[in-house]
């Protein structure tokens, strides 16, 4: 007689430094069989969609979060039965409801075994975490007001056995370092929030328990009560026809994250400088017509982008970043070449390693590719980590130029402005030229003022003549 083990599949950490990550859409539901490398589910992280394939084969037991869900990396999301009895064990559990009863105890004295030889706690462990509670809970389930306090309670594993439980309290990494600075162990404290994470709310509440007299006890446990009362109040205040409440989640979390800590971290300083690139755009003209480029995407942004590296090549101490834990400025000899795209999830900035090593028809062809996948929804994360210099191009939306934020970890971003007809006074004539407004923000504690007003001149200075492509590079 064969026997199946369940074992849990986690979120991973898809990207460097991730912390949670939204199910956008699951591929498979309880009762499917799954094959290694199946992909079982879309996930959306900071600032790209995902597709999470399964690392065995077996047949899926249990989905623990809905669509739509947030969930920190390192928590269990799908629970699969494998080995030979895994398609089978579903109706014995049909067939004989008492019979997990009767195994729990030998599970639960192999835990300790399966636990050890894994890092987050895959293997038989789990199953027996998760049938207990479903046994215990079957009674005190009619209690309970809504099914999804149920739900909730056993995708938490259920706060009697949670100090056994290989599994952690839901909670953010925010939430996570409070408890941890007030000693609260997050395995006592009763989570309010939705799809049972817990609050900040929670701790507070659990530290005025831990420190009230016995005699105070009931009050004490009425404290969470204030912090549900405020969403519940909240949907009252406005007025739904004339106003939406979006959350704030996925891309644009990320993005807000990242533009308060860049703008409140490093000092922004920001140029400007008009110039006439009439020249530039007659050679944008010419190079669609060259067989070298055949195929490819030829625009002004390709020459902005190479008038930027030629620039860093001759001011290579532009290309740096500020390492504040040692002290440090870290001159990069290689660009990442981020390039800020705007795609129905948000703005994201994916970038072109080694740059500086490209041909111009070999940067063409990477623009091309960075766009294209941009809007497909498709860049990765490793696509937008490690860039050294941004470009954004506000121009395609008709505004003159900007004042840009820098991408955290990098030291400049160069904005363009629209192209435009204007009288410009060329050879002692006023004469309709093509003319744009360029800005360089930059990083103050490492880049001068001399340093940036360099760069975008020699950026200028190039796109004024772009036959300084050669001479200068």
């Amino acid at each position: 007689m064969t026997e199946a083990s369940v074992r849990e599949f986690k979120m991973p950490d898809v990207g460097e430094g991730l912390t949670e990550a939204e199910i956008l859409k699951w591929y498979v539901q309880p009762g499917d069989t799954v094959t290694d490398g199946q992909v079982v589910c879309e996930v959306e992280t900071a600032k790209a969609a995902v597709e999470l394939p399964i690392p065995y084969d077996g047949v899926v037991r249990e989905l623990h979060f809905p669509e739509g869900t947030t969930v920190d990396v390192g928590t269990s999301i799908i629970a699969v039965a494998v080995g030979d009895g895994a398609a089978a064990e579903p109706v014995r559990e049909a067939e004989a409801p008492a019979a997990p009863e009767a195994e729990a105890a030998p599970e639960a004295e192999a835990a300790p075994e399966g636990r050890q030889p894994v890092l987050v706690g895959y293997g038989v462990a789990t199953s027996s975490t998760r049938r207990r509670p479903r046994k215990g809970t079957q009674a005190p389930a009619q209690a309970a007001p809504p099914a999804a306090a149920a739900i909730q309670a056993e995708m938490n594993g259920h706060r009697p056995a949670a100090p056994v439980t290989r599994e952690r309290p839901l909670a953010k990494p925010p939430v996570r370092k409070l408890a941890k600075d007030l000693g609260v162990d997050l395995a006592t404290v009763t989570p309010t929030g939705p799809d049972g994470i817990i609050t900040r709310e929670d701790v507070h509440a659990a530290v005025t328990a831990a420190q009230a007299p016995e005699p105070s006890a009931a009050p004490a446990a009425q404290a969470p009560a204030p912090a549900p009362a405020a969403p519940s109040s909240a949907p009252v205040s406005y007025d739904t026809a004339r106003e939406t409440r979006v959350p704030v989640k996925g891309v644009r979390k990320a993005t807000a994250a990242a533009m308060v800590g860049s703008a409140f971290t490093a000092p922004h300083v920001t140029e400007f400088v008009t110039v006439d690139v009439t020249r530039t755009m007659k050679l944008v003209e010419e190079l669609k017509q060259d067989k070298e480029f055949a195929g490819l995407r030829v625009n002004p942004l390709l020459l902005i982008a190479k008038a930027l590296l030629v620039a860093i090549r001759r001011n290579p101490d532009i290309n740096a970043s500020w390492d504040e834990a040692a002290q440090e400025i870290v001159v990069k000899h290689y660009v990442n070449l981020g390039i800020a795209a705007a795609t129905p999830r948000g703005l994201i900035v994916p970038n072109i390693k080694d740059a500086h090593a490209k041909t111009l028809p070999q940067l063409a062809e990477s623009l091309g590719e960075l766009v294209s996948t941009a809007r497909e929804g498709k860049t990765s994360p490793a696509a937008m980590q490690g860039g050294t210099v941004t470009i954004t191009n506000v121009g395609v939306f008709g505004v003159d130029t900007g004042t840009p934020i820098l991408n955290p970890g990098e030291s400049a971003i160069l904005a363009v402005g629209a192209i435009k007809l204007q009288p410009w006074v060329h050879k002692g004539k006023v004469k309709p030229r093509q003319v744009t407004t360029l800005a360089l923000s930059f990083d103050h504690r490492l880049v001068d003022g001399e340093l940036g007003s360099k760069v975008l001149a020699d950026v200028a200075a190039i796109l004024e003549q772009p036959k300084r492509l050669l001479t200068w590079a």
